[in-house]
């Protein structure tokens, strides 16, 4: 024993415990494919390896068949498919491998098994695009959700984007084309990827176009009067530009020229040519993506030179600046020159003035002379020349007195009423202006004060100051302001009093005055009245409460300011009651509870009207005649800005009865008929422009002019129209609503609204703009729709976001004021998915996927049938011969069949009893090898419980007794050898069995089992030492015999067999072919009674029936009936307990018929002639059985 000590000391020295040499990786797989986790473990005795997922043991083929798992010999995990879903429990989680033998175990790294996936639906479809020739065209997409997060890339009309052109760039779902081309047009699909598959976005269209260009453009064309125009342009563009006509940016009318297509031109055709049609004439072409325009200028001659404004007589003061207007038409254009009567120079306009001139002459045609001096009085002539005639008109300059018009001072500041205390310091304020600059003095009651008393003081630069105040100081102070043009004067009351008598005090705070209002305005004119506006002043100190208006008038007798109203509260006012054909200055002062403030500038001078020459005897109907040979013409307005307009104006045949003029004018655009006529006068009849303001922005203005006097009027002039500049809307679009388009699922919705209010349009509504806001900018979604269109549905909007929906209206100058945002939150998709299901399972590719996988699905049906039926029909009689094992007989077992149960022998019962392993663990010597028992061919390890591996029903197969010398076994003694070199049953199945619990009622007694331990019978010759042993588990054993019992029931058996049993057949079962299914009892596994004679000392008999315990042995009362078949039996007990020994060699396969249903009668029957000599044959050997049986048991009782 000593070597095998050292040898087993050395091998546990030479064990280690397990440890990790490869460990798994992560892996993300698709579902259903095959996946493999990784993992190899070293140590000695080598480690059993295991997995967990999430801390649970993974179950894999080796605990269940089915499984899609499978544990490899390496250790590695091995999945068929990837399993992932609801209805089975998903493999994705983080796994674990473990190493185990007797020493401990090892852990590997977690490695985590995902699955990947790819949604169908896009978070953003890419939208349609349009785009000039040139410019850059954006696509964007954002792909389903996924995992790993898919990528993108672009397909051009099914066809892979070429990412190689420099002018391509993708970011991530972005797609940016530079400088586009008319072939970038196409349908382009964005295409979300990872290793699960592909999915493609909506289709989104992109249109390049070019934009309009002149293939022709018109020409500036001169005519003469009577003679026919055409005007032509061509337009290349795509898509085809639209046309028309302008003249002098307005639309030209139909019914004046005549407008149409004439092969590739665009033509404008006037037959007989006017002054009127003289202008500029512009093409304008357009189309979706730009807007271009060319322009002509049109002359037309023949018409007479003509004067527009005569210049008039004047009056100039000496040292002011004359002006002579002179203002002519013709055509072509007339050359307009002055010449001084008596002298030969000739002034034109715009000619460099030489040193030291005073004269000049501007475009227009006006003379101007600056610095007037008497020596400048004289006839001046305006001549107007052309090729066609010249004319000319006189106008005579008067130089007047310098002093004659000039106003008299102005006191800025005068004196307010105080009431001061005896004894103190009063303070009369008094400042004055005026050119030449004025003396101011004062008066007391009328009085001069200057020098008459010392306390009184004269103080810079004009008010009095009064030392010491007495009572005698009281009465009312004067402030005169003289100069040479006149005087001004302004009084106020000093009330001086004892302290006891003061009640209030009122002191002047001359800085809390309000400030000058702004220059008054000239509105209207009458031959008495004249109407005055105003701008208020800054409010320095309290609010103003009322205004005085002062006015001079040349020509009166009292050369002074005069007060013509006060407490005038608005800044509007009329005067009234001044004299005909007076020349009037005025000044406005504002006053509030601190006094009067400082004047206005003072206003223009302005003449009332004469007495109208009716009232001097003149005739109406002259003046009737004369105001209808009045001509006025218009020029073109001028648009100043959005709410303004420069109205000038020419008269022809002017006339003394012209009061002046009224300016009318009306809306015409954005509403239904043309608005009324507001009317605007100028009543200065020398004046011939006028400035439009307050108006709205963006309208076209009717405008014309009337000349006037009194209240006869004259003729109109020709209506001309002006718009005003655009701006962008000031109001929202109106009566904005949001709703959901389509189903409850769609993410679509529909937008709709109403203008902005009119008089907050400022223009022409060309666009609206629609923004769907989310709180991150990626959800964004933007839409431009044409101002014909009031409602629209704006889709690819992302289910479950809440979004901010805002419109505004636009015009050419620009985008207006958004409406209020309008939430809404799309609600998410439940039906989508049911949806694209429907939307796909009607794919042609779908229905041929599912073709073909039905048929792969059938193929592998079929296959598996093939299989199992081959496999069943593989199924045969093994006739396994071994020697006899004395070492089984000492270990307390009962005979037993070979392996009973595995499915690689369907001629046993799974339920058939077996014997144990040998006492000592081994096979003993070469003597003791007749008898194996099961454990000799199974391999050794623990007794798990597992599955039996057996099929629906049962197989049958018939025994063939006719190799009945295969049955042999070597002569006592005799060295055993290999029959076969092929081992039949694997060692490995012993994992595949689930054994029978042994019954105890069968517990044999040791005694018992060595009493039988050297009896053995050979089925052939009936010779002890030689016949089958075969055994099942430990204390399990039917019989306490072993090889000599086996023998007595196998011949038993065999006879009843060959007899036929009862019936000789077996019945049909009433459930016909589901007879076969049934469980029914094996003849194997019915209990054996022992010999009724002698039972074996220590055998329980307790558990025998009670007729068996005295009667003689008889092997035809209580031997079982032999079945012609067998067949598996399901009832399998699960436990194995006792160790296993190596397996033996296994000698000997014999082949068996193929199988036989149930109900049909076996194929190995014997013939009548055999039947009776194997009859007799088993006879004897069971006389021969009996009488060695009675041997032993009296030789043990001697």
């Amino acid at each position: 024993n000593l070597p095998g000590c050292w040898l087993r000391s050395r091998l546990r020295q030479d064990d280690s415990p397990p440890r990790i040499v490869e460990h798994p990786s992560d892996l993300i797989v698709s579902k259903g494919e095959p996946a493999t986790l990784n993992c190899k473990a070293e140590g000695r005795p080598a480690p059993t390896v295991e997995w967990y997922k999430d801390g649970e043991r993974v179950e894999t083929d080796r605990d269940n068949p089915r499984s899609h798992r499978m544990l490899l010999p390496s250790g590695s995990l091995f999945f068929l498919r990837i399993v992932h879903g609801r209805r089975s429990k998903p493999d994705d989680g983080s796994y674990v491998c473990v190493a185990r033998n007797y020493l401990g175990e090892a852990v590997s790294r977690n490695a985590s098994l995902e699955v990947a996936l790819l949604r169908d639906d896009f978070r953003q479809n890419p939208q349609d695009v349009v785009v000039a020739v040139g410019e850059a065209a954006t696509l964007e997409c954002q792909p389903p959700r996924g995992h790993p997060e898919p990528t993108t890339f672009w397909r051009k009309d099914k066809a892979r984007l070429d990412l190689k052109d420099d002018r391509i760039t993708v970011r991530g779902g972005k797609l940016t084309i530079s400088n586009t081309r008319k072939t970038d047009s196409g349908m382009y699909v964005c295409v979300a990827t990872n290793m699960v598959g592909e999915r493609d976005s909506e289709t989104a269209q992109l249109s390049v176009f070019e934009r309009p260009t002149f293939v022709r453009r018109p020409v500036n064309q001169v005519v003469l009067v009577e003679e026919s125009v055409e005007l032509r342009c061509q337009v290349h563009g795509d898509p085809p530009p639209s046309l028309r006509w302008r003249k002098d940016d307005l639309d030209v009318p139909r019914s004046r020229y005549d407008v149409r297509y004439e092969k590739d031109d665009f033509l404008l055709k006037i037959k007989k040519a006017s002054a009127g049609d003289q202008g500029t004439f512009t093409c304008v072409a357009e189309n979706r993506v730009g807007k271009v325009e060319a322009s002509a200028t049109l002359t037309v001659r023949g018409e007479p030179v003509a004067f527009v404004v005569r210049p008039r007589d004047q009056i100039v003061a000496q040292g002011r600046t004359a002006t002579f207007p002179c203002e002519t038409k013709g055509n072509p254009q007339p050359t307009v020159f002055w010449q001084r009567e008596g002298s030969q120079a000739l002034l034109f306009p715009s000619q460099p003035a030489q040193g030291g001139s005073r004269v000049s002459v501007s475009v227009s045609g006006e003379l101007t002379i600056s610095s007037v001096q008497r020596s400048d009085s004289g006839y001046y002539t305006c001549q107007a020349l052309t090729v066609a005639g010249s004319i000319l008109a006189k106008a005579q300059l008067e130089v007047a007195d310098a002093s004659k018009d000039r106003p008299p001072p102005i006191i800025r500041q005068g004196p307010s009423n105080q009431t001061q205390a005896v004894g103190t310091v009063a303070l009369l304020r008094c400042q004055a202006s005026g050119d030449p600059e004025p003396t101011v003095t004062w008066l007391k009651d009328g009085v001069s004060l200057l020098g008459k008393d010392p306390r009184m003081t004269l103080l810079e630069p004009g008010s009095l100051q009064i030392m010491s105040t007495r009572l005698s100081d009281s009465g009312l102070y004067t402030c005169v302001a003289t100069s040479s043009t006149g005087e001004t004067s302004w009084s106020a009351f000093l009330d001086v009093r004892e302290s006891s008598d003061l009640i209030d005090s009122m002191s002047h705070n001359a800085t809390a005055l309000p400030g000058p209002p702004s220059k008054p305005e000239v509105t209207d004119v009458t031959k008495s009245s004249v109407s005055l506006s105003w701008e208020p002043g800054p409010e320095e100190g309290s609010p103003f409460s009322s205004y005085v208006i002062e006015a001079f008038g040349s020509q009166l007798v009292s050369n002074s300011w005069q007060t013509v109203a006060d407490h005038v509260k608005t800044t509007q006012f009329t005067v009234k009651d001044l004299r005909p054909n007076t020349v009037y200055l005025f000044i406005i002062r504002a006053v509030n509870a601190q006094g009067i403030g400082d004047p206005s500038p003072m206003s223009e001078p302005v003449r009332t009207q004469d007495i109208s020459p009716p009232a001097q005897g003149v005739d109406h109907r002259r003046v009737q005649k004369e105001l209808g040979d009045v001509a006025v013409s218009m020029h073109n307005p001028v648009v100043v800005s959005s709410t303004s307009v420069q109205v000038t104006w020419t008269v022809k045949n002017p006339s003394q009865f012209i009061q002046g003029y009224r300016v009318l004018y009306r809306q015409t655009s954005g509403l239904p008929s043309p608005g009324a006529w507001q009317v605007q006068d100028l009543k200065v009849p020398s004046e011939r422009d006028v400035a439009l303001s307050g108006l709205k922005k963006g309208v076209v203005y009717e405008i014309k002019v009337r000349p006037y006097f009194n209240e006869f009027q004259g003729a109109d002039s020709e209506s001309m129209t002006a718009r005003t500049l655009e701006e962008a809307p000031s109001g929202p679009p109106q009566q904005v609503t949001v709703l959901t388009a389509g189903s409850h699922n769609s993410t679509s919705i529909s937008v709709s609204w109403d203008p902005p209010p009119v008089d907050h349009q400022n223009g022409i509504i060309q666009e609206y703009k629609i923004w769907c806001l989310a709180n991150e900018t990626r959800y964004h979604v933007n839409k431009t729709v044409d101002a014909a269109i009031r409602s629209v549905v704006v889709g690819g909007l992302q289910a479950g976001v809440q979004y901010r929906v805002e419109v505004a209206a636009g015009t050419s100058a620009g985008v207006g004021v958004k409406s209020e945002p309008q939430p809404i939150i799309i609600g998410k998709t439940h039906t989508a998915g049911n949806n694209s299901i429907s939307d796909v399972v009607k794919q042609p590719a779908f229905i041929a996927g599912l073709g073909g996988a039905c048929w792969i699905v059938l193929m592998g049906f079929s296959a598996w049938l093939y299989w199992r039926r081959k496999k069943r029909k593989g199924l045969s009689n093994y006739a396994v011969t071994f020697q006899r094992d004395r070492g089984l007989i000492g270990n307390g077992s009962r005979p037993g069949l070979l392996k009973a149960g595995d499915p690689g022998f369907p001629w046993l019962a799974d339920s058939w009893p077996s014997t144990s392993l040998p006492s000592n663990g081994g096979l003993g010597g070469p003597k003791d090898r007749g008898n194996f028992g099961r454990g000799d061919v199974l391999p050794s390890g623990t007794g798990e419980k597992t599955g039996t591996m057996l099929s629906d029903g049962a197989i049958y197969s018939s025994i063939d007794f006719t190799g009945k010398a295969g049955y042999s076994s070597p002569a006592r003694g005799s060295q055993a050898t290999p029959y076969a070199t092929t081992q039949i049953l694997q060692s490995n199945s012993f994992h595949e069995l689930a054994v029978d619990r042994p019954d105890p009622r069968w517990k044999a007694s040791l005694r018992a089992q060595q009493e039988m331990t050297n009896l053995g019978y050979s089925l052939t010759d009936g010779r002890p030492g030689n016949g089958i042993s075969l055994y099942h588990g430990p204390n399990t054993g039917l019989l306490r015999n072993t090889g000599l019992t086996l023998s007595l029931i196998f011949l038993l058996s065999f006879s009843f067999f060959l007899s036929g049993g009862k019936g000789g057949k077996k019945k049909k079962s009433k459930g016909g072919s589901k007879a076969s299914k049934s469980n029914g009892s094996c003849w194997v596994n019915m209990p054996l009674p022992p010999p009724p004679m002698h039972p074996l000392p220590g055998t329980e008999v307790d558990h025998y029936p009670p007729e068996n315990h005295g009667g003689g042995y008889d092997s035809d009362s209580w031997a079982p009936p032999l079945p012609v078949q067998t067949y598996l039996h399901q009832g399998m007990d699960d436990d194995l307990e006792e160790e296993r020994v190596p397996t033996p060699p296994i000698r000997g396969v014999a082949s068996s018929p193929p199988a036989v249903p149930y109900s049909q009668p076996s194929s190995s029957s014997l013939s009548s002639t055999h039947h009776e000599e194997m009859q007799s044959m088993l006879q004897a050997h069971l006389d021969e059985l009996t009488r060695a049986y009675q041997y032993e048991v009296a030789k043990q009782t001697w």
